[in-house]
């Protein structure tokens, strides 16, 4: 007799939104990334390290690693993701990372567009 394996529930990834946002940190710039999880590609990037962004910050005189910037980021990958159809995000937090500052700065601008 031959017993099946037992049913398993579906992981828990396919009960999240595919695409997620995944943001690094550096102490000059700002980097988000838009993954879609089942094929493992990126979707849409946005830094504070490309070059229009980066000139427009430096004539006026603004960083380009804080909270503003990462609300800069996040309206300019909203806008590459409205683009593609790309209804909703989720967010990666690595372990040190916290919901707050520039996280919640770029999250929140993507989630309004």
């Amino acid at each position: 007799m031959v017993v099946p394996p037992a049913v398993r529930p579906d992981r828990v990834t396919k009960f999240l939104k595919p695409y997620v946002l995944r943001m690094h940190f550096t102490n000059k710039f700002v980097n988000a990334q838009v993954i879609h999880t089942p094929t493992a590609t990126v979707a849409s990037a946005a830094s504070s390290q490309e070059k229009a962004l980066r000139l427009s910050m430096e004539k006026a005189k603004e960083s380009t690693r804080d909270v503003a910037a990462a609300a800069k980021i996040g309206k300019i990958l909203a806008e590459r993701l409205q683009m593609q159809n790309i209804p909703a995000v989720s967010v990666f937090l690595k372990r040190d990372q916290k919901y707050h500052g520039k996280v919640k700065a770029a999250f929140n601008i993507a989630i309004l567009f």
